[in-house]
């Protein structure tokens, strides 16, 4: 069956970079759309990112527009979240998630939590300062 595995996260400074890794097993990437979803301590879980590599079509919400990047492993099925210029706001769990892509025009299908067939067990992310 498709699992999410992510990885990655950890504590840093206000500044500093972390590279998340989702690794997609028991599928093809690009089969999916995949998301990138955060929740802060109290908050509820919200998408910020999304990809695909059928056409490597992207999304970002404005907050981190410019700070993270998304890139991808066709061979190692996996999608990589580069952070930079990281914030205290940017502490959250961040978990990566699998929306069928199908005949959806961009990767934004992802970012719709009622489509997404696959969770991440998530990885922490903590910014100090």
């Amino acid at each position: 069956e498709v699992q999410l595995v992510e990885s990655g996260g950890g504590l840093v400074q206000t500044g500093g970079s972390l590279r998340l890794s989702c690794r997609v097993s028991g599928g093809t990437l690009d089969y999916y759309a995949i998301g990138w979803y955060r929740q802060a301590p109290g908050k509820k879980r919200e998408g910020f990112f999304c990809f695909s590599s059928r056409d490597d079509s992207t999304y970002s919400v404005e907050s981190v527009r410019d700070r993270f990047t998304i890139s991808s492993d066709n061979a190692e099925n996996t999608v990589y979240l580069q952070m930079n210029g990281l914030r205290p706001e940017d502490t959250a769990d961040y978990y990566c998630a699998a929306a069928p892509r199908l005949a959806a025009p961009n990767c934004l299908v992802v970012l719709e939590s009622s489509l997404v067939d696959y969770w991440g067990k998530g990885t922490l992310v903590t910014v100090s300062s």
